[in-house]
């Protein structure tokens, strides 16, 4: 049995902490959702996101780590991940990811969706279902007693029963004073995985990546933005989850 490493939430004022980092998130991406229509340029999404820290007098995550230059990742179309803002304008049926993290009292909130512009095809609209119902399907498993990679097995079942592929490049984590804590969790069953019991106190980011097209990514030449290598679209959805001995615990809520 594999020992579990990474942070467990002692008490009320830990849970509290962690809560708020992650509503904050929750808060800062329902807003640039409903600041996405057609003509917008993806930098005015960092402009908001940096302002909403400001107002609410946290650490924007991820602005600055391991040299990211950005506060918001921003990722269009077939982009996957770690998207750059830009001059890019938004156009009529594209997607957007919106991948947001903060740092509040020493914790970490992170989360992510992905939102239409305008109007879009029905595959687009089904790879979002898909990739949103599948992150609630793997939350459901968040559970005391179950297995980490029950998560895993669950999300990977339902995307690939819907026709659709699983990034295996990029995982979820465990979160907490660090952004990215043991354990990782793959959206897919990992070979000769060794059980990884979930316990109480645990937090995990659990975020599926999912593609139209085939499971294979790229990363362009700016070292970052990673793209389907078919050039299908891709889709990002993001829940923090606290572990309770009642159930998971969706911490990156707007209420």
């Amino acid at each position: 049995m594999k020992k579990v490493r990474g942070i467990f939430l002692k008490n009320d004022l830990e849970i509290a902490s962690m809560r708020q980092a992650c509503r904050i998130v929750a808060i800062i991406l329902q807003e640039l959702t409903e600041a996405v229509k057609p003509g917008v340029r993806t930098m005015q999404f960092e402009d908001i996101a940096r302002k909403r820290c400001d107002d609410f007098k946290v650490k924007p995550a991820f602005l600055g780590m391991y040299g990211f230059p950005y506060a918001l990742c921003c990722s269009v179309n077939e982009e996957v991940v770690h998207g750059f803002p830009s001059d890019r304008v938004l156009e009529e049926g594209d997607i957007v990811s919106f991948d947001m993290g903060v740092v509040y009292d020493g914790f970490y909130g992170d989360a992510a969706t992905t939102a239409p512009v305008g109007r879009i095809d029905a595959a687009a609209a089904a790879l979002l279902q898909v990739t949103r119902e599948s992150l609630e399907t793997g939350i459901t498993q968040a559970r005391t007693g179950n297995d980490l990679y029950d998560i895993s097995r669950a999300v990977q079942k339902y995307v690939e029963g819907h026709g659709l592929s699983v990034v295996r490049r990029f995982v979820g984590h465990g979160i907490g004073r660090k952004l990215h804590e043991k354990p990782e969790i793959p959206n897919f069953e990992p070979r000769d995985a060794h059980p990884v019991p979930l316990q109480p106190g645990m937090v995990l980011a659990i975020e599926p990546m999912v593609t139209a097209g085939g499971p294979d990514v790229e990363v362009l030449s700016d070292n970052w933005t990673a793209v389907t290598k078919d050039r299908s679209l891709s889709a990002h959805f993001e829940h923090t989850v606290a572990v309770t001995k009642n159930g998971p615990r969706i911490l990156s809520l707007v209420d």
